[in-house]
């Protein structure tokens, strides 16, 4: 690992370790995720628990909460916390319009999420973060894992030449791209949301700078041809998807909760328990926009 990869690793894994008095919080590796415990979502949080929530989600990016009974009022009212609640597009009549229901079952020809992405990058102020409630898991337990991707560490183990570069870039997030991705065309009533983001951002709350393009929503980098555009993303892509030491792993139970920043981390549902069933509920969080 070149010299300037491993300070990166070494400033994230020598951290000095926070105090939490209100909970326990167990690390799922030394760059990405923790483990909750010793919290019972379902209840109002106090002053002291929302501030050291706070704390641990802006430090480990992903936070796991086990063995909670969560309503979907209480799931709301968790997820307000930490800011107004972002409303669900093109969400069906009758239903709660911050509340997306997921579910796999052996009749989906496709599922949600099943490959590197963040939620709502084509948006103005793309969401701060999403809370995912899984209620059902694949029969015997097994597949349909979450993985995650440490967006701040994905920059920092490129080389400073090619950082320099992208932080001159911006690139195109079209919210229409999923929908053409699997031939289909978005509904007329969808406002399709189109933004310009610069390529690498800093991050609204601890002022990072963080790689920030995903190939769902990423259409292109207008500063360069097209065949140039897309083989820098592509490259982009695959350190993402294929540098370990990004990531970490949250293995379902039912009754979890997940809560992660869509900024600072990309996620990955593994669609690999075909032809079970996999279902939950997810609510996001407004953001603001972001600034290089």
């Amino acid at each position: 690992m070149e010299d300037y990869a491993l300070k990166a690793v070494e400033q994230l894994t020598t951290r000095p370790a926070e105090p939490y008095d209100t909970f326990t919080l167990t690390p799922i590796t030394p760059v990405l995720g923790a483990e909750i415990t010793g919290l019972d979502l379902s209840q109002e949080l106090t002053p002291q628990q929302e501030n050291e929530l706070t704390h641990a989600f802006r430090a480990y990016h992903v936070l796991v909460f086990r063995d909670q009974d969560l309503t979907p009022e209480e799931h709301k009212r968790f997820a307000g916390v930490f800011g107004a609640l972002h409303p669900v597009a093109l969400a069906p009549e009758g239903s709660d319009p911050h509340i997306l229901d997921i579910k796999a079952t052996k009749e989906s020809k496709q599922v949600a999420g099943n490959g590197w992405h963040s939620d709502g990058t084509a948006d103005a102020e793309p969401s701060l973060g999403s809370m995912l409630y899984l209620t059902t898991i694949p029969e015997g337990g097994s597949g349909g894992d979450t993985l995650f991707a440490n967006m701040h560490l994905a920059l920092d183990l490129l080389s400073p030449a090619l950082r320099g570069f992208l932080e001159t870039l911006t690139a195109v997030h079209d919210g229409a791209l999923p929908w053409t991705a699997a031939g289909q065309t978005p509904p007329p009533e969808y406002d399709v949301p189109r933004t310009e983001h610069p390529v690498v951002v800093r991050h609204p709350e601890n002022g990072r700078p963080l790689l920030f393009v995903n190939a769902p929503y990423t259409s292109h980098i207008p500063q360069l041809s097209r065949a140039e555009s897309d083989a820098l993303l592509e490259m982009l892509y695959a350190h993402i998807a294929r540098t370990p030491l990004l990531h970490c792993r949250v293995r379902w139970q039912e009754r979890t909760l997940v809560f992660w920043d869509n900024r600072s981390v990309q996620h990955h549902a593994v669609w690999d328990y075909y032809p079970h069933t996999r279902e939950g509920r997810r609510v996001a969080i407004d953001g603001t926009a972001l600034h290089a």
